[in-house]
């Protein structure tokens, strides 16, 4: 798993990231895609909104973050500092693999999408108020779900792009995060020696 972890950090940093919008005024947000090792198998974190009328982002499922502050040193800080806020997992925790890049929302919020590994895993706590739940997903039903609706190689539209998981579905910029993602690591899915970490394969 600790070349596995190493390859995609490589492929990270080779990345084309997409950058700050131009001519456009959006709020700053950072999150953060946690992914690590349970049982041999990719997992990533992720938590679900409450059910709070009026809350823009009732009942989605979403990376851990938030706004980035005045007082924040950075969106990276920002980023460790909603993690700890949220769920309660330490900035010691997560080994930083590197940025992402930037998605933005309809409602005009810029996420700045840093990722590590959640290396020193812990029972996470939260809020009820604001999530009402966390989930742990394999990495492979997402993977699954790309395959079969064919998303490799194109950008579906909003309507479009979902990755079921249980009794949610991901969509919105968290399933852009999500494709995009599984786009840049698609060499290592694709790759036989590899293939079973992530379930699944596309032939």
């Amino acid at each position: 798993m600790e070349a596995l972890f190493s390859n995609i950090k490589k492929m990270i940093e080779k990345a084309d990231r997409p950058g700050l919008p131009v001519g456009a005024d959006y709020d700053s947000t950072c999150v953060f895609l946690l992914i690590f090792n349970n049982d041999g198998e990719l997992n990533i974190l992720t938590v679900q909104k409450t059910d709070n009328e009026g809350y823009p982002w009732r009942n989605q499922v979403a990376l851990p973050g938030g706004h980035v502050d005045k007082e924040d040193a950075s969106p990276l800080e920002a980023a460790y500092r909603e993690l700890e806020e949220e769920l309660k997992i330490k900035k010691g925790q997560v080994e930083l693999m590197g940025s992402l890049g930037h998605f933005q929302t309809i409602n005009q919020k810029d996420l700045n999408v840093f990722i590590g590994i959640w290396k020193t895993r812990e029972a996470v706590s939260f809020d009820p108020a604001e999530i009402s739940k966390v989930f742990e997903i394999p990495l492979k039903n997402l993977v699954q779900t790309h395959i079969d609706s064919k998303y490799h190689g194109r950008i579906p539209n909003v309507l479009e792009l979902l990755y079921p998981f249980k009794e949610v579905v991901i969509w919105g910029v968290t399933a852009r995060i999500l494709h995009y993602f599984i786009e840049l690591i698609y060499p290592l899915i694709v790759d036989e020696a590899v293939a079973d970490k992530f379930g699944s394969s596309p032939n």
